[in-house]
């Protein structure tokens, strides 16, 4: 581990703070002129080595899964890739794919590359109006769904263009799916679709990402095929660990997203097996199946899985046991930690027998029902606990976290195995400087920054000096580790002139299993409060164990509306998560009356992005009056 540690050198300790660190670029492209030549690079040096496992339609997550060797998968992208040339797709052209996370998204992406055209992804969850606004904005001419219904929206999209070219599915549908857009292979020949294959450079878009808008409308960002082609090559030689021949991964966020697409061509590029979930419910049973060694990941996963280990403790009534257990995880992952620095350094005694101990009891059991191969977790899109990650490395499965946007082509700073460091999201990626401005927002500049918005006009704002403005604010430690602080225009500036950032007292009381979100408020308010979104899975398998099933129930609404809670279990069981937030701020820093709340958190309903991000705009939009009533009603909760 400390090889790679050195392989990426740290800044050196200075006495003051940092305001700009840079990771010199590790692999140059060479002769690698786009992304396919990544696969081909592959195919030419291992092409009977098996690079994904496909399960049938309708196959239980538990298989079989069919091997797919990289020959295989090469075979199936240039005879789809010669369809798409055949029925008219040009060099430049936009190719809209529009399905749930597949191996079809892998063979799709590709051979639109090989036929030269630039690939829009379309989330599977779009509403009508998205896929709309998407199709027009990247003038599409051709779509790719995954079932009938995805893609009767393209056709409904592309409807207006009188140049649109069609729609195909990758479900069974005769005359309608890939099926017969490669049959139709045949009357384009193999140089042809080589000379297309070669057509973009590192400089041409390969992708148009439309951000998921937290914050704003969603803005067509474009990717270039030398963004992917050194953030692959660059990733895979700082984390050899990791990204190698002989694992395998299981990808489960959606592919329309460009972190699981960095991801997918990382694990192409190099051998690593991929097997693809649609559904995040089947990750579970399917990683004693599939028994994975790495995994991406959110935050919320993670804690999913600590609080379904503390569910099991409480049946058994162990529940005494198991906080002794998670309180040794996260003393074990502080030594682990120092261990990194600190080669010579030794547990104390009674710490080393309570690891041995919960080891037999409960981690090992962990490590098993996580797949019993997991080497390392990737987690990204939300900020990470600190605690939360020791937890996890003190059982045996490290945590990397790391951080990154669409315009970054995913990762822009990252920790490394061998040097994690808990509630940092680690050093900038080789190739990358990142600035921290006057103001402390985060500055990117390097080989994963994308070439700007389709819109012109946007890109003004969108960069200083030649950085990209990330929008979040963070500082650097006295090693050029990046710590984040929050979003630039989530301050809350109260009645009394008191600027807030909402990062710390949100991201301690979502440590709590019964919270899946929670928004600070107060813009303009004598004082701050807070609403927080409960994880209905969580409330009633706690109910479960705590005998409150008969009066706690809940259920998501499904008119994308927020419903109040006034249970007084739910109230002082998510009260002492409040309470441990604020004993870690100032006294104006802490909250002082909060709701809770149930909604519909699924992107069909408004209020997250497809990973899950809270929009925080429309929360406020649709709980204007309750926030109103924390500042008018004496019975809100102190």
């Amino acid at each position: 581990m400390t090889t790679q540690a050195r392989r990426t050198p740290m800044p050196p300790e200075a006495p003051g703070p940092l305001h700009e660190v840079s990771t010199p670029l590790l692999a140059p492209a060479g002769a690698l002129r786009n992304a396919t030549d990544l696969l081909l690079a592959r195919l030419a040096e291992a092409p009977d080595h098996v690079a994904f496992e496909v399960r049938a339609p309708g196959t239980p997550v538990t298989g079989p899964w069919r091997p797919v060797t990289t020959a295989e998968f090469v075979d199936r992208v240039r005879l789809l890739g010669r369809g798409l040339v055949a029925v008219g797709v040009q060099p430049g052209d936009a190719v809209a794919i529009m399905a749930a996370t597949r191996y079809e998204w892998a063979v799709a992406e590709m051979a639109c590359w090989f036929a030269g055209a630039v690939v829009v992804p379309v989330y599977d969850t779009s509403a009508a109006v998205q896929v709309e606004t998407i199709v027009a904005d990247a003038s599409v001419r051709l779509g790719l769904a995954g079932s009938a219904a995805q893609a009767a929206l393209l056709r409904d999209a592309l409807v207006a263009r009188s140049d649109a070219l069609g729609v195909w599915t990758m479900d069974a549908d005769p005359g309608h799916d890939l099926d017969d857009l490669e049959r139709r292979a045949d009357a384009v020949g193999e140089q042809e679709l080589e000379e297309r294959r070669r057509w973009a450079d590192l400089d041409t878009v390969a992708t148009i990402v439309y951000t998921s808008g937290t914050t704003a409308a969603p803005r067509g960002a474009l990717v270039t095929h030398g963004n992917f082609v050194l953030q692959v090559l660059n990733i895979t030689a700082a984390y050899t660990e990791v990204v190698k021949s002989d694992g395998n991964t299981i990808i489960f966020l959606p592919l329309a997203h460009v972190l699981a697409r960095g991801l997918q061509l990382i694990c192409l590029a190099k051998g690593m097996r991929i097997a693809h979930l649609a559904e995040p419910r089947e990750v579970v049973p399917a990683l004693a199946v599939l028994r994975p060694t790495f995994l991406v990941v959110v935050p919320r996963v993670l804690q999913k899985v600590q609080a379904a280990a503390a569910a099991a403790a409480a049946r058994k009534r162990l529940c005494p046991l198991w906080a002794a257990a998670q309180a040794t995880a996260v003393s074990w992952g502080r030594f682990a930690e120092r261990l990194q620095g600190d080669p010579t350094a030794r547990p104390s005694p009674w710490l080393a027998v309570r690891k041995r101990v919960f080891d037999r009891l409960f981690f090992a059991r962990l490590r098993v029902l996580l797949g019993g191969r997991i080497e390392y977790i990737l987690s990204g899109a939300a900020a990470l606990d600190a605690d939360l990650c020791r937890f996890f490395h003190g059982i045996g499965v490290p945590v990397v976290e790391g951080y990154g946007l669409t315009e970054t082509t995913a990762p822009l700073t990252a920790n490394l195995p061998g040097a994690i460091h808990a509630g940092s999201v680690g050093v900038p990626m080789p190739g990358t400087t990142v600035r921290i401005s006057p103001d402390g927002e985060v500055l990117a500049r390097g080989v994963g920054v994308f070439a700007g918005y389709r819109n012109a006009e946007e890109d003004a704002a969108a960069f200083t000096d030649g950085f990209f403005r990330t929008g979040d604010l963070g500082e650097f430690d006295t090693s050029g580790r990046l710590t984040l602080l929050g979003r630039c225009k989530d301050v809350i500036v109260t009645s009394g002139g008191k600027n807030i950032s909402p990062a710390a007292w949100e991201g301690s009381v979502e440590q709590n299993p019964l919270v899946a979100h929670a928004v600070l408020i107060g813009e303009g308010k004598p004082y701050l409060g807070g609403l927080i979104l409960l994880d209905p899975e969580s409330v009633n398998a706690w109910a479960e164990r705590e005998g409150l099933a008969s009066s706690v129930r809940l259920t998501a609404p499904v008119d994308g509306g927020l419903v109040q809670v006034d249970d007084s279990h739910l109230l002082a069981a998510v009260g002492r998560a409040v309470q441990a937030a604020n004993t870690q701020l100032a006294r104006s820093e802490q909250v002082r009356r909060f709701s809770l709340l149930i909604a519909d958190l699924t992107e069909k309903g408004g209020m997250v992005t497809p990973t899950l991000k809270l929009k925080r705009a429309a929360v406020m939009a649709r709980g204007h009056d309750i926030v109103e009533s924390l500042y008018r009603d004496p019975r809100s909760h102190p």
